[in-house]
């Protein structure tokens, strides 16, 4: 299986500006340009595409690993806050904040332990090379 994704640039780093696109279309020459990448302009950037891929894919790892355990997902939610380093231009850390709750009522430790294995084992993660911290909160 292989994913798709475009980029164009045209210009400057500082004054130029380009478009991403994904094979599903779900991203169309969306905008992106120094401002979206480094201060807050309009559009997205290549760091907050690698975060939403890392919460996405870690998210349904849980999941995942919940339903090989015998446990019933219920809602899963998780924020992932990349760092990026201005100075060296490079990603330092990502973290993950997962918020969840089972139907079946699997233990704090063991819903811990399973998201944990979730954090080492998903796609993603493994793609990176970067430092994965990961938090918590069951309910």
């Amino acid at each position: 299986m292989k994913r798709t994704a475009t980029a164009h640039w045209n210009g400057t780093l500082k004054d130029g500006k380009g478009e991403i696109s994904t094979q599903s279309t779900t991203l169309n020459n969306t905008q992106y340009s120094f401002k979206t990448r480094f201060a807050d302009g309009v559009g997205t950037n290549p760091e907050e595409l690698i975060a939403a891929a890392h919460a996405g894919c870690f998210t349904m790892a849980v999941g995942a690993a919940l339903t090989q355990s015998g446990f019933t997902p219920g809602d899963l939610n998780t924020e992932a806050v990349l760092e990026l380093d201005m100075v060296a231009l490079s990603i330092t850390n990502i973290h993950l904040s997962l918020k969840g709750s089972v139907i079946d009522g699997v233990s704090e430790d063991a819903f811990k332990q399973i998201a944990e294995g979730a954090k080492a084992n998903c796609i993603i993660s493994k793609a990176l090379s970067v430092p994965i911290t990961l938090d918590i909160q069951y309910s």
